[in-house]
């Protein structure tokens, strides 16, 4: 099977998140109020001068310099790099402030809050979402972690903020399934950072049905056993049913698209911005039965989103009449998460083609021990994160429409 990978439109200056950071430290110097020895805090969207003893801001040329005076509550408007639509809150209307930002007290130059590079990932409240999220946030970015359960989402949020000392994690409420879900969290962005550079498109679901009786019994035999009788004993007992399908393809094709399309105008708006697509060995082409939909999957000059899911109904179509194997359709297991992960690729690939100043990429984390693998995976979860953060961090003039396994950069 032949690869194609989609690599129009590369940019050619070089660089990294390391000097988009730095480039966004000299912007943020330019045009903040000096910070000196003034202490302020933070409050929702508000400054509260703490203390000011020499009066600094009143000597400045910024046009955001002030003297301020003690005990005086200032509205911080940020750099020009944010804009807001009118009518659009400050924050989201689901939650109040503190339940995505909790903001200590501390030594605070406002400016800089542009400096960071922000990431935001989706499905972060555990596994390879939450440790993706981690591992992101001690390297200094900024960093939203989405989950459709809020308790537990924010539970996430203050273990990393436990784990990883000051690191900036912030948390708002998504259901990628959702579009008006995804519409508020991308208000939220908007109004909080004005700008996204990262999204990475993590959350999933198995598209099986499994007795969580029998996950628990076999627990503690999953040590004595190899990757292969691993695999072997999910497949046998797991069980594929047309909503599970159905639910699969929403989620995983479907939930990334939507989170997407609401969050482009955003990742436009930063000078180095990438999608990043969790993806799976399960959906690389070779797993198909058939010939011509390898071939139809693969052709990316002419493949477009609408044949693309076009084909997805055609899969759930012959999945109801019990036709895959027939037609050529993954089979041996899981096949719905199979064709959703093989679409999500084509998708990136789709994405890559048609926004060639963004990085977009997709990836697979390797068989990790999750919820979603039984805990049966052979890698750790520090381990499958790696490759989700390697790949969100490639240097600027890196692959665009690629797929990224353990080893690098491989074959659809």
């Amino acid at each position: 099977m032949p690869a194609h990978r989609s690599v129009a439109g590369r940019r050619t200056r070089g660089g990294s998140l390391g000097s988009l950071r730095a480039g966004r430290q000299r912007q943020a110097q330019a045009e903040a109020v000096p910070e000196g020895k003034v202490r302020v805090r933070l409050a929702g969207r508000r400054i509260i001068v703490l203390s000011n003893p020499e009066g600094l801001g009143a000597s400045s040329s910024s046009p955001h310099a002030r003297a301020a005076p003690i005990g005086e509550e200032e509205t911080w408007t940020r750099p020009s790099r944010i804009r807001r639509s009118r009518g659009t809150p400050a924050e989201p209307a689901l939650l109040p402030h503190s339940s995505f930002c909790h903001q200590a007290p501390s030594e605070f130059s406002p400016p800089a809050d542009s400096v960071s590079p922000i990431a935001l990932v989706t499905g972060g409240n555990k596994g390879v979402g939450l440790e993706t999220c981690r591992q992101l946030a001690t390297k200094g970015l900024k960093v939203v972690l989405t989950a459709r359960n809020e308790a537990r989402g924010l539970e996430a949020v203050e273990a990393i903020r436990r784990s990883s000392g000051a690191a900036e994690v912030f948390f708002h409420q998504l259901d990628v399934t959702d579009p008006s879900s995804a519409a508020r969290l991308a208000d939220f962005v908007r109004g909080q950072f004005g700008r996204l550079d990262i999204l990475i498109n993590n959350a999933g679901i198995s598209g099986v049905d499994r007795d969580p009786v029998l996950v628990a019994k076999v627990k503690d035999q999953v040590e004595s056993m190899d990757v292969n009788q691993r695999v072997e004993w999910m497949r046998e007992n797991s069980k594929e049913t047309y909503e599970e399908a159905k639910q699969c393809m929403r989620t995983n094709y479907y939930g990334a698209k939507i989170v997407t399309e609401a969050l482009l105008p955003l990742l436009q708006l930063s000078s180095s911005g990438r999608i990043v697509n969790v993806s799976s060995g399960f959906g690389l082409l070779r797993n198909f039965n058939s010939e011509e939909l390898r071939k139809e999957f693969d052709d990316i000059d002419n493949l477009t989103e609408k044949r693309l899911e076009e084909l997805l109904d055609l899969f759930l179509e012959d999945f109801k009449a019990n036709l895959l194997e027939a037609h050529g359709w993954p089979t041996g297991g899981s096949s719905a998460y199979k064709v959703a992960k093989a679409a999500l690729n084509a998708y990136t690939r789709i994405l890559a083609k048609k926004y060639p100043t963004l990085r977009i990429n997709c990836l697979t984390p390797g068989y990790v021990k999750t919820d979603m693998s039984m805990h049966m995976g052979v890698l750790t979860l520090e381990e499958g994160a790696r490759n989700p953060v390697k790949v969100a961090l490639l240097p600027d003039d890196g692959p665009t429409g690629a797929y990224f396994d353990l080893n690098g950069e491989a074959s659809f």
